[in-house]
């Protein structure tokens, strides 16, 4: 530690009494630590020149109790006590006279021998037990060992309550601590524990910090085990805020990496082709935003495999919402699969909606029943350009979604099986599974959310 002279410390006390720079401008310009300046600035203005010089005091133990009352009656910080009876060394001198007395009464205050050791102190376990009669020793005295004994009593129960018995942790230490504190001293618990007073406070933090989300913790456990490990962080989150529960991505975040708790949607990649246009123009051309409902729709057909037998899937989306209006599944790709699919479709429009929809080049799509049907009620039809999946981007990310978050966790022993799960994923995809996207809602509730205002 850099030692400092009376003249420099004057000069640096001078600086500030001038009155143009504050505590912390003298630090900095002088390259000293704040605290130390603000010190001989209240030593100085205390004691005058005496306050600045080098000092080697050795305090009794009536000394420090007395200025351990002064600082209690008169609400003293150990700061200013410090500097009112100019003792050196800072605050931590005052703290740790607090902290002795506290632990060992006057006898924590008594100054300790200086020099080396004559011989070497006799450990405790080999020094001869005499113990004084009782009629000999104070009240206080037998008081204070009957404290002990019974906060020794009180843990030692509690230590045998533990599966690990004796050789608990520390951490199980602190929590038996905490739990008898209310009834004991500290002092007298920490004795009976072996534990020291840092390694307590440090397992006491660590204990509330991990039961302050206790709580939080199930909501997202449960969270993410109704929703089968589909949900991430983000749309937990959401799904709390929903509750009326303000948290923080970040935090639901870390919880769950501490839960071990990982989506298991796999993500999604897309591989383009830039191929020649389509004999029916590309009039969607990737807008997929639509700004109400039953203006955009998308539709496309994808296959499943179990155990050799194929299912097919044709459904049609709604941009507006990414909502599923209909659907259809058969086992062989015929074009009824296509037509029965747009016939539930219509039956749901108004006499107003005429939505576009659009579709990849598949054949299904180019047949002209499928054109007169869609002519028929008025509906303009889209194509994307040949080979290139992402002009119909958003039926393919549904997809993705889909067999992601349900047919590759799943096992399924036959296609009947397949086919009800299908119909209860595209349910709970439409009225549970909310998207960011829609203001943390799920697509059914944004439409309704939409149609009442």
């Amino acid at each position: 530690m850099t030692k400092y002279d009376e003249q420099f410390k004057l000069s640096v006390v001078q600086r500030y009494e001038q009155g143009t720079d504050s505590v912390m401008s003298v630090a900095h310009r002088y390259g000293l630590d704040h605290a130390m300046v603000r010190r001989w600035i209240q030593a100085y203005q205390h004691h005058g020149l005496e306050g600045l010089r080098k000092k080697f005091s050795h305090y009794d133990a009536e000394f420090k109790l007395s200025i351990l009352r002064r600082m209690q009656q008169e609400s003293l910080s150990a700061t200013q006590a410090i500097a009112l009876f100019n003792i050196r060394g800072g605050a931590g001198v005052i703290t740790d006279w607090q902290r002795r007395y506290h632990e060992q009464g006057l006898a924590g205050l008594q100054p300790k021998p200086r020099g080396r050791p004559k011989k070497m102190p006799v450990p405790e376990s080999s020094k001869p037990i005499n113990p004084l009669p009782d009629d000999a020793r104070s009240r206080e005295d037998l008081v204070k060992e009957v404290q002990y004994l019974r906060a020794e009593v009180a843990y030692l129960k509690k230590l045998r309550g533990l599966a690990s018995g004796q050789r608990a942790s520390c951490a199980e230490k602190a929590q038996i601590v905490l739990k008898l504190r209310q009834g004991h001293a500290l002092v007298m618990l920490l004795k009976a524990a072996g534990l020291s007073r840092s390694t307590f406070y440090y397992q006491a933090r660590a204990l509330q910090a991990e039961d302050q989300h206790a709580g939080l913790k199930a909501r997202i456990r449960a969270v993410y085990e109704y929703h089968k490990g589909r949900y991430g962080y983000r749309r937990i989150t959401a799904t709390l805020r929903q509750a009326g529960e303000m948290v923080n991505h970040k935090t639901v975040q870390r919880l769950m990496q501490v839960l071990g708790l990982k989506s298991l949607v796999r993500p999604k990649k897309y591989r383009s082709y830039k191929g020649q246009q389509a004999k029916v123009p590309n009039i969607l051309s990737r807008q997929f935003q639509a700004q109400q409902p039953n203006q955009k729709w998308v539709t496309d057909v994808t296959e499943f495999n179990v155990r050799g037998e194929k299912l097919y899937l044709s459904p049609i989306m709604d941009l507006y919402n990414g909502e599923i209006v209909s659907y259809t599944m058969q086992r062989r790709p015929r074009f009824a699969l296509v037509s029965s699919m747009l016939k539930k479709a219509i039956d749901k429009l108004s006499g107003k909606d005429a939505p576009l929809l659009h579709s990849d080049q598949g054949w299904q799509y180019q047949m002209t029943a499928y054109q007169h049907q869609l002519a028929e009620h008025g509906l303009l039809q889209s194509m994307s350009r040949k080979g290139n999946c992402l002009d119909n981007a958003a039926m393919e990310s549904f997809f993705g979604t889909l067999k992601s978050e349900f047919f590759y966790l799943n096992r399924f022993e036959s296609i009947e099986q397949l086919q009800a799960g299908i119909c209860q994923y595209i349910h709970y995809y439409n009225h549970e599974r909310i998207r960011t996207k829609l203001k943390g809602l799920s697509p059914v509730q944004y439409r309704n959310q939409a149609l009442a205002t």
